[in-house]
């Protein structure tokens, strides 16, 4: 799994590419918390290339929607591959995340 982040000024965004697994989800989620305690508010996660997600993942996702609600922002995806939509869809969690067909549109939501 790789990540990138990118600076906006509505919100950070996070590409995240590759598996998100049992060994490499702490490693999403302690990135995440650590841009959220470093006061970003706001999160667009970017999972295109991302071609598998574990229940590690979607708790790493979880985690960073409850902390950043915490500081009065959210967490939105862009981009979603289809294996991800599927767990998604299949966990009830795309009832928690605004999910959207770019990162423009991602962003601009905020």
């Amino acid at each position: 799994m790789d990540l990138v982040v990118t600076e906006m000024k509505r919100a950070q965004l996070v590409h995240v590419s590759g598996r998100v697994d049992s060994s490499t989800a702490p490693q999403l989620q302690e990135k995440l918390a650590v841009l959220i305690k470093g006061g970003a508010r706001n999160l667009v996660i970017n999972m295109k290339d991302v071609s598998f997600l574990s229940s590690g993942g979607l708790r790493a996702l979880l985690s960073a929607l409850q902390a950043a609600k915490k500081q009065g922002g959210d967490v939105r995806l862009s981009e979603v591959s289809e294996p991800v939509a599927r767990v998604l869809e299949l966990t009830s969690f795309d009832m928690h995340f605004k999910c959207f067909g770019n990162d423009t549109e991602a962003v601009g939501s905020f």
